[in-house]
């Protein structure tokens, strides 16, 4: 069998990795067991009524809702790319992964995540148009637009997920194949190289930071307008709808962003990797779980497409 210049098996040599999770206690494994399942269940459920929902309702058929759906789809995306394996391997006796399984979690996981934050950002935009620039609004935000733009955050996904995957994955992983954690994920892979990963971790801060930074700036500017904007209204009720609208948006991108500016763009804010896997439980199950229930339950135009659809299904 091959083995690496130090004599110490490769993982690439071996083809697996081993996913330790959070530890052997049987009690502790079940009841994650039932909390992971119950969030990805919830996930799933919420994520596909939104994406039925918005599909079905020709009233929601806005650039706003396009891009809710969106969301939807890339949380529905997410949490598959993380839960299942993660599900599967916590009663198993040997919890492997395959080399190149890992791999390709690792990428799908990064290209969700790094679109999730630009289409964020494109919301926030799309909500400066509407406020704003309510008659340029329809021109600006046409259905090409959109798409484009939605396009684009998936493209800066796939360049962000292709270089970390590339860069994590040319390391030699020596000795150990254990990885500290209940999924592929850049940081304890890391941690398993037996080579300077000194330019790793600048390339993954300088790129997550340039992201959030980038993508925070975007959401900021455009919400600073929006409250300016809000301000100068007369109409109470139009203020209203604008608040409950802008501020399901504001929940979910200061929870997204929050969490993964502490993971990733914050060199030692994490001390332990305990303390990782809490932070990537929220960001990778219960934030895709709150986010169709936040923007369901604070959309009244949401909350009533629900209604006519539930109508529809009991007439039938």
């Amino acid at each position: 069998m091959p083995t690496h210049r130090n004599t110490t098996l490769s993982a690439a040599s071996w083809g697996l990795f081993v996913l330790e999770g959070f530890g052997e206690d049987e009690q502790t494994q079940a009841l994650l067991f039932a909390v992971f399942l119950a969030l990805y269940v919830v996930s799933v459920l919420g994520n596909l009524t939104m994406i039925v929902v918005i599909s079905l309702d020709a009233r929601l058929h806005s650039p706003m809702y396009f891009f809710l759906k969106n969301l939807s789809f890339l949380d529905l995306c997410y949490s598959s790319a993380i839960a299942p394996n993660a599900l599967a391997t916590m009663f198993s006796s040997s919890k492997v992964i395959t080399f190149t399984g890992c791999a390709t979690q690792l990428f799908f996981f990064s290209l969700l995540a790094t679109t999730e934050a630009l289409l964020l950002a494109v919301m926030a935009y799309d909500r400066f148009m509407a406020i704003c620039s309510p008659l340029r609004y329809p021109v600006t935000m046409s259905p090409s637009a959109c798409a484009r733009l939605v396009l684009g955050a998936y493209g800066g996904g796939c360049l962000n997920s292709l270089v970390e995957t590339s860069l994590t994955f040319q390391l030699p992983f020596c000795g150990s194949t254990h990885i500290d954690h209940f999924f592929c994920d850049v940081p304890p892979l890391l941690r398993l190289a037996c080579a300077d990963t000194a330019l790793n971790q600048l390339v993954m801060f300088a790129m997550c930071g340039l992201i959030i930074v980038g993508t925070t700036l975007a959401v900021l500017i455009s919400y600073g307008y929006i409250t300016v904007t809000i301000l100068r209204m007369r109409s109470g009720s139009g203020r209203h709808k604008v608040f409950s609208t802008c501020g399901s948006h504001l929940t979910a991108v200061s929870m997204f962003y929050g969490t993964v500016f502490v993971m990733y763009a914050q060199p030692g804010a994490v001390q332990s990797m305990e303390q990782a896997k809490v932070v990537s439980v929220f960001y990778t199950l219960v934030i895709p779980m709150l986010n169709p229930l936040i923007y369901s339950l604070r959309n009244q135009d949401v909350k009533e497409a629900l209604g006519r659809l539930g109508q529809r299904c009991t007439a039938t």
